[in-house]
């Protein structure tokens, strides 16, 4: 089995930049024009998972809660704490996530969080 989460925006640069320059996934394709939709699919190569990102002239009409997240496991405690520094260098503050045994919670600016 594959998964992939597709999402529809309006800041597809800053989350290109985000999810590449801060969370360290890589551009592993994307599309222009296809219906009207330009899009990009971010991951990590050799994985049967991916997220797309898409934007049209239509504007997207869910909006997220603080339920809503993304939940990246780190293998250590120490690439905890460097992703943890890396993001506070970059002014992406830890929050108070609502469910705390989650762990650990940061906003991406474009209203949605990941963990």
């Amino acid at each position: 089995m594959r998964f992939r989460y597709a999402r529809h925006t309006t800041h597809l640069a800053q989350i290109i930049k985000f999810y590449t320059d801060i969370v360290g996934l890589k551009m592993l394709g994307g599309f222009e024009g296809h219906s009207n939709y330009d899009g990009v699919f971010l991951g990590l190569e050799n994985v049967d998972w991916h997220l797309e990102f898409t934007v049209s002239p239509d504007k997207p009409e869910s909006t997220f809660d603080e339920d809503d997240a993304l939940v990246f496991y780190l293998s250590s405690m120490e690439e905890l704490a460097v992703k943890q520094n890396f993001l506070q260098q970059n002014g992406i503050e830890l929050i108070k996530p609502k469910n705390p045994p989650l762990g650990r919670e940061w906003d991406n600016d474009s209203g949605s969080r990941w963990i």
